[in-house]
């Protein structure tokens, strides 16, 4: 692993005074996070990008990917219901064309009573603040919301398995276009390969663990990706499970295609977003309180940022659920993003297991490496 080029002190310093200017405890996270629990919160589709490793006899871990999750379960082992915490420190993924080691500087905010609006509108700001003491003078804001992909879904009356399923496809938008382009509006026969999953799934989920054991014990396999066999044989009747869906009907496809090439202006992309489904109050709701978040962030200097919204979900983490919002350079390209962040409610009740309504949760990081204009030409 290499890391980028040394940064300018001063500079570098310019980006950190917006998150000093805070109340934020300064927190640092243990470079090791269990690789198990990354992958149930941030996705599958980051494993390819992660550098695991074990002890002998040992679980296996990986060098943190973001600090989004150490810093929530530091958050919750110290029993405070609300909390701040801002970090600096190296965050570890493959690339093939950048450095390996990234400097991230960030927040994360806890506040069970928050009002979310105005948080949101907060973070965005303090974010763009930092992004832009780097130097750019080429930057811009691109807006999303991790929730309203599945509240559209849940207008189109999908078959339950067919819908869970799409909005898990949502971050991996290969696998999504695959699932719009099978419209034959029958059940597909399942193959070969699912063979085990149905056999399984006839099981409860006790004597399908052990099967799968025996299945390995017998073939001489060696499970790696720190998966439980209780985990991969869920994962495997759910397949099953999915495979026998109803597909979608051409008329929803087209929908779903309709939503998902929505990018406009933020007011714009919303309007668009709202034609889809006049009727369905839980969808206009969110489009509602996305009028007034943008009130509140066109209140506050990043207000100013030319902004676009996507509809299409964006982003390496899965455990985002409402806004989402990435600061782009003209420069960099769109899949080079300088800062980003959102809201991830439901996470600290999943790391606790204790199935709490979810509170306020956000946080936000900006690249010092991509930010300051030195370095990242």
């Amino acid at each position: 692993m290499t890391a980028g080029s040394p940064l300018p002190e001063a500079r570098l310093e310019a980006i950190r005074a917006p998150f000093r200017a805070t109340a934020a405890t300064w927190v640092q996270p243990p470079v090791l996070q269990p690789l198990s629990l990354v992958l149930d919160l941030a996705g599958e589709a980051l494993r390819s990008r992660l550098f695991v490793l074990q002890a002998a006899g040992g679980e296996e871990v990986c060098l943190r990917p973001d600090f989004t999750t150490p810093v929530a379960r530091l958050h919750l082992a110290s029993g405070a219901s609300a909390g701040d915490y801002a970090y600096e420190g190296l965050v570890f993924r493959a690339s093939a064309d950048e450095p390996e080691e990234v400097l991230q500087v960030g927040i994360e905010r806890f506040a069970p009573d928050a009002d979310r609006i105005e948080a949101d509108a907060g973070l965005v700001d303090l974010i763009w603040r930092s992004a832009l003491a780097g130097g750019r003078t080429d930057l811009s804001l691109r807006l999303g919301d991790a929730g309203l992909f599945p509240a559209f879904v849940g207008t189109l009356g999908l078959n339950p398995v067919l819908a869970s399923r799409l909005v898990r496809m949502a971050a991996r938008p290969s696998r999504l276009a695959a699932e719009l382009d099978r419209t034959d509006g029958g059940a597909p026969v399942a193959g070969a390969d699912d063979v085990i999953a149905r056999r399984l799934g006839a099981l409860p989920p006790g004597e399908a663990a052990a099967l799968l054991e025996e299945i390995w014990a017998l073939a001489g396999i060696t499970p790696v990706g720190g998966r439980s066999a209780a985990e991969i044989a869920g994962r495997l009747v759910r397949r099953a499970e999915a495979a026998q869906a109803p597909a979608l009907s051409p008329t929803q496809a087209e929908a779903i295609r309709a939503f998902l090439a929505i990018r406009a202006a933020p007011r714009s992309a919303l309007a668009q977003v709202s034609r889809l489904a006049p009727g369905a109050a839980a969808l206009q709701a969110r489009l509602s309180d996305w009028n007034r978040r943008l009130d509140r962030i066109e209140a506050v200097p990043a207000g100013a940022a030319p902004a676009i919204f996507e509809a299409a979900p964006r982003g390496d983490f899965a455990y985002y659920d409402g806004l989402v919002f990435e600061v782009l350079s003209t420069a960099l390209g769109p899949d080079r993003p300088v800062a980003a962040g959102g809201r991830y409610d439901g996470l600290p009740a999943r790391l606790s297991g204790s199935g709490a309504a979810p509170g306020s949760a956000l946080g936000g990081m900006v690249l010092p490496g991509r930010a300051l204009v030195e370095t990242g030409q």
